[in-house]
């Protein structure tokens, strides 16, 4: 044969292929009425299952259901499925309900309807009163099974799977109710609402981070809008995201992502409108932005506190200290005054509680009690950050310094403010060094500027003196001649 020849032969029977599938079509898209069917043969299938002939009466409404089916007969065709459920499930046989489940779902070009009936149905007997629970963990696989990979029910499917990790944490099988949640993509359904994607995927969080799986809890956060849960009425759930994700990071010892977080908690509105929340939260704001590493964005963020919460740190003393101590150019004491108070935050609000504790800390997940640092940890870290502060106080007034004057300043040995001071440097938050010799400290470049440089500089700080001697001197005359008046006027 030709290649021509086998050309048109090729297109006859794409043609014959075509007419065959578009016939097809017609048919299946052709309706036909079997209701007066449906209701003639019901009652006889409901009687013969009233009288324990259950597996017959299912087998002999099959025939129907496939005619209703092709035929496109959908009210039809619901109506029998349901019937079909609803016998199996008023003879107790929940082996046959399961089966009759999965049977209905996998019959070719099943209808949406068909489905979406059937699994509703099943699901209110999920909460039957007396129901082993053997016998729900094995209706929710099925279900599962039934709604898999179908988008019409992807709602169904959620629901269902949050029901089935819930018995298996119930059980103490924590990785397997955190491997179930996690087979469901939430952030793609288009079926649930936003507060009903953000409460799945906070479960997901949860048990993640109940099964130690730092890694995935970390990843399931970042599908949390946070625009979603700065809405009117989830302030529950903008709560629990931000007391979950302070867990995580509590284990990480991330300061700085505590401190956003608890600022994110205070700024909810149910918060503000408690005092004990509020000042828990602005508390813990404020020391963890003082634990925190010192950078643009984060000297930038303390500034902008004392200013927005002006009033309400008015009320807390001892963190309205360290704010102002840090925002200030001034060398701070160590301990503070309010040292105290910070240690007992340290060891009663850092320590996870069963119950939450007394300030906003989440509930203690298992198994996560021996990964948070020790408050002495925090202590100490405070300290450094207060010796770091110091440090970069000093360095803008002094150009060079002796090490010993220096750690006298510090209140620490001279080891110790070596060790400080090499740690800055080493983090590229300071530039300076250390010439243990001549036992001085130079915080200046000045080895790279050029005479000229020097000398303008030199000039630049010559005018400055002179023109506060001439200031000085200018005050001091005027407050000679104001005595002067004065004595002749009390003469």
């Amino acid at each position: 044969m030709s290649g021509a020849q086998e050309q048109k032969a090729g297109e006859e029977k794409k043609g014959e292929a075509m007419e065959v599938d578009t016939t097809s079509l017609i048919q299946l898209k052709e309706k036909k009425d079997y209701s007066a069917e449906v209701e003639s043969r019901l009652p006889g299938a409901q009687a013969l299952a009233e009288g324990g002939q259950l597996r017959e009466a299912i087998d002999g409404l099959m025939g129907l259901e496939k005619a209703c089916r092709l035929g496109n007969d959908n009210i039809s065709l619901k109506k029998l499925v349901l019937a079909m459920v609803k016998m199996c499930h008023a003879a107790g046989d929940w082996d046959m309900v399961n089966t009759t489940l999965l049977t209905i779902s996998k019959r070719r070009s099943q209808s949406k309807v068909a489905i979406i009936a059937m699994t509703n149905e099943a699901m209110t007997y999920l909460d039957e009163p007396g129901l082993a629970r053997t016998e729900v963990q094995k209706l929710l696989e099925t279900l599962r099974e039934v709604t898999d990979g179908r988008i019409f029910v992807e709602a169904e499917r959620a629901k269902l799977t949050k029901r089935l990790a819930d018995i298996k944490e119930e059980d103490g099988l924590v990785d397997e109710a955190c491997d179930i949640l996690q087979e469901v993509h939430v952030e793609t359904y288009g079926a649930l609402t936003k507060k009903e994607k953000a409460e799945f995927i906070l479960e997901q969080i949860r048990l993640s981070l109940k099964k130690r799986d730092f890694v995935r809890a970390l990843i399931n956060s970042r599908k949390v809008n946070k625009k979603v849960l700065e809405e009117d009425g989830m302030d529950d759930l903008k709560l629990k995201y931000y007391l979950l994700m302070i867990t995580y990071f509590q284990r990480e010892a991330n300061a700085w992502e505590l401190c956003q977080c608890y600022h994110a908690i205070l700024k909810t509105p149910k918060v503000r409108a408690d005092e004990e929340a509020w000042q828990a939260a602005l508390g813990a704001t404020v020391l963890f932005r003082a634990l925190s590493k010192y950078d643009n964005e984060t000297s930038d963020f303390l500034f902008r506190l004392k200013e927005e919460e002006k009033d309400r740190l008015g009320q807390l003393p001892a963190f309205e200290e360290l704010a102002t101590a840090l925002t200030t150019d001034e060398i701070v004491g160590y301990p503070m005054a309010a040292q105290a108070a910070y240690e007992s935050h340290f060891s009663v609000n850092l320590a996870a509680s069963p119950d939450g504790g007394p300030a906003l800390m989440p509930p203690l997940l298992p198994g996560l009690e021996n990964t948070f640092k020790a408050a002495e940890y925090w202590a100490s870290l405070l300290h450094k950050r207060v010796t770091q502060h110091n440090i970069r106080v000093v360095a803008k007034y002094y150009r060079c310094i002796r090490i010993a004057r220096l750690a006298q300043l510090l209140a620490l040995d001279v080891a110790g403010s070596e060790r400080a001071i090499a740690e800055l440097v080493e983090e590229g938050d300071l530039w300076a060094r250390i010439d243990r010799p001549a036992g001085i400290v130079k915080f200046r470049k000045t080895e790279d500027l050029s005479p000229d440089a020097v000398l303008g500089e030199w000039n630049s700080d010559i005018s400055q003196l002179l023109g506060l001697v001439q200031e000085t001197t200018h005050l001091i005359q005027k407050e000679n001649m104001l005595n002067k008046v004065e004595g002749v006027a009390n003469a």
